[in-house]
């Protein structure tokens, strides 16, 4: 609905990640726009400014900010390029409520701002998610289009402005979202010493890191995220089969978008080819235990650290 508010359609260009999930790229599509894909920083796993610019056309109509797993993007690398070229940037918080890049929360520096309320997420609905955005006009936009084309200022009932959609929370989603809302802070706390526990374990093993924390940022940390070295000859799917066998739930790196069937395309960036290969996403919920963590290591180092 953002995208299409912004008039975003047939023909125009939309640059984001590769390391991404598809739900930030659908909607390019739905809107008959075509996603570029370009690679990511090898340190925050998020989109690299610098292969941004060099993907801006004529045709380019956005770039969207991905904060990864929680990681935040660039935004001052970012909006410099936005400003200069003008691009409006857009920031995809799905994963990222509790993150902050120097001192503001993610979702809330770009043109608009989205976020996720999945059942795998930090807060939840259930399903469904939230646009915030500064600018009225805008805002005004979403929610006509949200509601069947009904614009908030039409006097008649039942009258359509436009062609929208039924993007609409209902009121029990929403009642949910806000009892979410008052246990915020603890959620993220909670989350955020999941990251602590596992940092504690895995950090000073040669080959081994975990999410970053870039200076001026702090993360959400709604996915704890372990990555390898090549040099470990470790591949994923031993990882994956040891903590099936141990009851464990261990979930892959996101796929490189590029290299899914829908797009068929043959963008070359390595580092999102690179890191999909060798990270895996350990269990996250708010109330793991030390226990728990600790049998998350035991059955990662039995592979990466194997004689």
């Amino acid at each position: 609905m953002g995208m299409s508010a912004l008039g975003i359609g047939p023909g125009d260009e939309v640059i984001m990640a590769d390391s991404n999930w598809i739900a930030t790229a659908a909607p390019i599509i739905h809107l008959g726009a075509k996603p570029i894909f370009v690679d990511i920083l090898p340190d925050t796993w998020c989109i690299d400014p610098v292969e941004v610019e060099k993907a801006i056309t004529e045709k380019t109509k956005a770039i969207i900010a991905v904060h990864l797993y929680g990681n935040l993007c660039d935004m001052d690398s970012l909006f410099s390029i936005g400003r200069k070229y003008g691009i409006p940037v857009i920031e995809d918080a799905a994963e990222a409520i509790g993150s902050t890049y120097r001192g503001k929360a993610a979702g809330s520096m770009g043109v608009f701002g989205t976020f996720s309320f999945h059942g795998s997420k930090t807060i939840t609905t259930g399903e469904g998610g939230m646009f915030v955005t500064n600018d009225a006009d805008l805002f005004e936009r979403v929610l006509t289009l949200s509601n069947h084309g009904r614009s908030s200022q039409q006097s008649k009932q039942f009258w359509p402005d436009c062609v929208g959609y039924k993007y609409k929370m209902s009121n029990i989603q929403a009642a949910i979202g806000c009892a979410q809302m008052q246990r915020i802070e603890e959620l993220v706390r909670k989350k955020q010493r999941n990251l602590v526990e596992y940092r504690k374990r895995f950090d000073g093993i040669q080959g081994l890191s975990m999410n970053p924390e870039v200076e001026g940022t702090e993360t959400g940390a709604w996915m704890p995220t372990l990555v390898y070295d090549e040099n470990l000859r470790v591949r994923r799917e031993q990882i994956q089969k040891t903590f099936t066998d141990l009851s464990i739930d261990a979930r892959v790196f996101f796929w490189p978008l590029s290299s899914l069937p829908p797009f068929g395309s043959c963008a070359l960036n390595p580092n999102a080819k690179s890191i999909a290969k060798r990270a895996i996403n350990l269990p996250s919920f708010h109330d793991l235990t030390t226990h728990e963590i600790s049998r998350v290591e035991k059955a990662a180092l039995s592979v990466l650290c194997a004689d």
